[in-house]
């Protein structure tokens, strides 16, 4: 994969805070015009690596591009948007001078700006609210304005942090289409939520991160359509049968008379029944289950804290 294809592209970028070491070394690549999840234990990274792509805040070691550019581009940078998790809105402008004094910080000419402006408010559905303070709004209204500004310079690259914080259904479905939208306009969104049921529905692939370091990363697709949890009850089940399940699957795991194991698909299962049978097992049930992302979350970075 070449460097122009890919939106971001980063190579054990790292950072220190004294003698904390926030992120080991994050290596990552995200393709242009994808949705991108990024996941991970409370204090696993998530927050420092997102400042380092922003140029937020500089790595200790470590390089990457973001869009062709090196992290600290800024003309790289006024292509990107951002919606924070934890936001402060000028709570005593209303929603279209909110909007306006961001657009005069992107330098964007009235021509341009006035017409955005009424676009996106259209889009969060807050069209109607334009001359309210923001001192008045709902979270849930806070959240879709603050997805506007995030869209308001048209960018190449956007970073959404919990983007469906305090949204009723209605408002998830909402910002849901928003980004179907962006990627089939060539946007590529990296997204960070704690609805491991959006992420699943909305985003292409997923990395996940622990220790500041990636440690995974799925297609969506390839989720929904193949890796599976397997559920063996047999009896007469040896070291050297449980071992030679490994030829199929992964993390192998026996309580008493019960096996579980992760396989690609369900067409491994023809050939695991045989192979249990010729080894003199007794197989009394096979049960796949498909894995959600939740599980394959504490599959693949534990129990040792939530996202």
């Amino acid at each position: 994969m070449t460097t122009n294809t890919l939106a971001i592209d980063t190579h054990a970028l790292r950072k220190e805070f004294g003698d904390n070491v926030a992120v080991k070394g994050l290596t990552l690549q995200v393709q242009q015009a994808e949705v991108f999840g990024f996941l991970g234990p409370n204090g696993a990274g998530k927050t420092t690596s997102v400042k380092m792509l922003l140029g937020l805040v500089a790595p200790t070691s470590g390089d990457g591009m973001l869009l062709g550019a090196p992290l600290s581009d800024r003309l790289a940078r006024a292509r990107i948007g951002f919606l924070p998790e934890h936001f402060r809105f000028h709570d005593w402008l209303t929603a279209q001078e909110f909007l306006t004094l961001h657009g005069q910080l992107y330098g964007m000419p009235p021509a341009r700006l006035r017409p955005q402006i009424d676009e996106l408010l259209e889009l969060v559905g807050l069209a109607p609210f334009r001359r309210k303070h923001l001192r008045t709004f709902s979270k849930g209204m806070l959240q879709r304005i603050g997805l506007a500004q995030a869209l308001l310079n048209d960018p190449a690259l956007i970073f959404l942090d919990e983007p469906t914080s305090g949204l009723d259904p209605v408002g998830r479905r909402l910002v849901r289409d928003i980004i179907h939208d962006l990627r089939a306009q060539g946007t590529t969104v990296f997204l960070n939520s704690h609805l491991l049921s959006e992420i699943e529905v909305t985003c292409d692939r997923v990395a996940f991160i622990k220790h500041g370091e990636v440690i995974r990363v799925s297609e969506l697709k390839e989720l929904a359509e193949g890796e599976t949890s397997v559920t063996i009850r047999a009896s007469g089940l040896t070291p050297s049968i449980l071992a030679g399940l490994n030829e199929w699957g992964q993390d192998v795991r026996t309580d008493g008379d019960h096996v579980t194991l992760a396989v690609p698909g369900e067409a491994a299962l023809p050939a695991i029944t045989r192979y249990l049978v010729a080894q003199g097992a007794e197989v009394y049930a096979i049960t796949p289950q498909r894995l959600s992302l939740e599980e394959l979350f504490i599959q693949t970075v534990g129990t040792d804290g939530g996202l």
